[in-house]
């Protein structure tokens, strides 16, 4: 691998990083702040957080970096036998499986079905009981393979 390739790499390992990080904020404090408040206002700050996050820097972030991860296992398939091919195939497959397939079949769809609850009806608190639970058991599983998609693809770029 050049140098150029070994940046890119590194690039790509920081983004994973950085995921690793949002997510990581969530499921470590941000969805127990939620959870604390009462039923109405957790439900209404987390409408807020994913209506905001549509329009900030993690979208490109989220986008950019999947399709890096995917760029990853295309050039560690097509160089299989290298001494980074591995960790790129490991790497990019569990961040591209466990992060963005994850996320598009799990967290959104949780994320649409909250968009759609009046904060303030009766039945709003189950169901975002149901929320917290089902999209924190999610968001773990997308801090768990950003972080360590982040160590493989290091590991490949160490490889050379």
């Amino acid at each position: 691998m050049n140098a150029l390739g070994t940046m890119s790499l590194e690039a790509t390992a920081i983004g994973c990083g950085l995921m690793a990080g949002v997510y990581f904020a969530f499921s470590a404090f941000v969805m127990s702040s939620l959870e604390a408040l009462p039923s109405a206002e957790g439900i209404a700050a987390m409408q807020s957080i994913n209506r905001v996050i549509l329009s900030s820097l993690f979208l490109p972030l989220f986008f950019v970096t999947s399709l890096a991860c995917l760029g990853c296992v295309v050039w560690g398939v097509g160089h299989w036998g290298t001494p980074s091919a591995l960790y790129l195939v490991s790497g990019g497959l569990l961040y591209v499986v466990g992060m963005f397939v994850c996320t598009a079949a799990f967290n959104v769809p949780l994320n649409n079905v909250l968009e759609q609850v009046d904060p303030s009806a009766i039945s709003a608190a189950e169901t975002w009981a149901q929320y917290l639970r089902s999209w924190t058991r999610w968001n773990h599983v997308r801090t768990l393979s950003s972080t360590a998609a982040c160590a493989l693809l290091l590991a490949a770029a160490r490889c050379g």
